[in-house]
């Protein structure tokens, strides 16, 4: 096997574990938990599917890596902030006023 063959599998394989993440997120949406808790379970899913997505393209279209890099890093660097400002609104809501 070339390393080009090899490439090409690993970008097949890549692409169809991040599609299974994306898939297997949604399944916690049905459930009767809180909703911030499906709502963690669908975030961290989909970023694991979508960088898992794109290290697949990454292979499989190496002249594009400036452009598939920063989507990656963006794409972890929004998810990361937003999943704190949920939580510390979700935790403000909660806390007694102050008198």
């Amino acid at each position: 096997m070339t390393l080009a063959v090899l490439a090409d599998h690993a970008s097949l394989l890549l692409l169809g574990a991040g599609l299974v993440f994306w898939f297997w997120g949604t399944w916690p949406l049905l459930e009767s938990r809180s909703y911030l808790s499906k709502l963690h379970a669908l975030s961290v899913a989909d970023t694991l599917g979508s960088a898992l997505m794109l290290l697949g393209l990454l292979l499989r279209i190496p002249g594009q890596w400036p452009l598939l890099v920063l989507a990656l890093v963006a794409l972890i660097l929004w998810n990361t902030i937003f999943g704190y400002v949920l939580a510390n609104c979700s935790l403000a809501s909660r806390r007694e006023p102050e008198p």
